[in-house]
């Protein structure tokens, strides 16, 4: 039944869509006129991403005094991130806030925002995709059709295990870890000698439970969220990767708008980036307080064990350097001085 409405719902925005939404070529011939925004992403309604979401939608109605309307389809309501990106390239959907991830099917290098320990800090990553990482990855969108209003934050991934705390690479050695089924992520666990598993997000709470993985990593406030804590007894603070979605919009719909409601639009998307980021940074630390209080012992790794990582994996490094070319790891790694 729930996959019946999901398909019902994007046959429902298909239908209106394609007369306002189109692919990369359409006119301007309705610039200004009334409009109708759908946006999908697949957060729960009580995360960061929606949250603030819901101050831009309203900033925007606001902004363009009514000639821009917003909805919000949360809760993978649409479909999941492959689903949601396909839905704008193509022009059935209007917007969507998918992992970057996924993104590797548009642009391989997209990749490289996966690598481990690519970041020193949240605020490094934030500096990297405002700056020139950021727009080499929006240019490489623009060529899909696909505008990029900005990159929300998805918070620091890091480590949860029932085995031991995970505070060097040797503490990795033999621990089943679930992974998303992302090559990079299989490489980073088998370079430090773990057995990664790829297994669905919404397997890992049984598997962890049955034992069938000894460990996953995530951002603080979902371990808390999806109740991990209940299965796992250490949280390391590693934040080996520093997760990112994009905002992006179908090109011939950002065209159809006026100069006004695109400049609103710019402007609203740009505050909504700032917002999110905050309010995920605060609650992912008030994550990690909540997760001590229900049992969880909670380890944070220096910069000097981090960096201890990063040289355990040199030779992984080469490897993608190799394939997606030394310039977008130096345009990243300068963010790190």
């Amino acid at each position: 039944m729930k996959k019946f409405l999901k398909v019902a719902i994007l046959m429902t925005l298909t239908g209106t869509l394609l007369v306002g939404c189109g692919g990369p070529g359409d006119q301007k011939a309705g610039a200004g006129k009334d409009t109708t925004i759908k946006i999908g992403h697949v957060e729960p309604e009580n995360r960061s991403t929606h949250q603030a979401l819901v101050h831009f939608k309203e900033t925007v109605e606001k902004d363009t005094k009514g000639s821009v309307k917003v909805e919000i389809y949360p809760n993978g309501a649409l479909g999941g991130d492959v689903q949601l990106t396909e839905a704008v390239a193509t022009g059935s959907l209007d917007a969507a806030l998918p992992s970057t991830s996924v993104l590797t099917a548009y642009a391989d290098d997209f990749g490289v925002l996966d690598m481990p320990y690519l970041f020193t800090s949240s605020e490094a990553a934030f500096n990297a995709m405002d700056g020139e990482v950021g727009d080499y990855f929006t240019k490489k969108l623009a060529e899909k059709g696909l505008v990029n209003l900005g990159y929300t934050y998805n918070g620091p991934r890091s480590t949860t295990t029932n085995v031991r705390p995970i505070a060097k690479p040797a503490d990795l050695q033999g621990i089943k870890m679930r992974v998303m089924e992302s090559p990079i992520f299989i490489d980073y666990y088998k370079t430090l000698g773990a057995n990664p598993t790829p297994m669905s997000f919404t397997e890992v709470y049984t598997g962890l439970q049955q034992g069938t993985v000894d460990a996953e990593e995530n951002p603080p406030s979902l371990i808390l969220a999806n109740k991990f804590f209940e299965v796992q007894k250490y949280l390391s603070l590693d934040e080996h990767t520093h997760n990112f979605l994009a905002f992006i919009m179908n090109k011939g719909k950002f065209d159809s708008l006026s100069k006004e409601q695109q400049d609103a639009l710019v402007k609203a998307a740009k505050a909504y980036v700032k917002e999110q980021r905050d309010m995920e940074l605060k609650d992912n630390g008030e994550a990690i307080k909540k997760l001590q209080e229900a049992g969880m012992q909670v380890n944070s790794l220096t910069a000097e064990e981090k960096a201890a990582f990063r040289t355990a994996l040199s030779s992984m490094y080469d490897t993608y350097r190799n394939k997606f070319g030394n310039d977008i790891f130096a345009k990243a790694e300068k963010y790190n001085k």
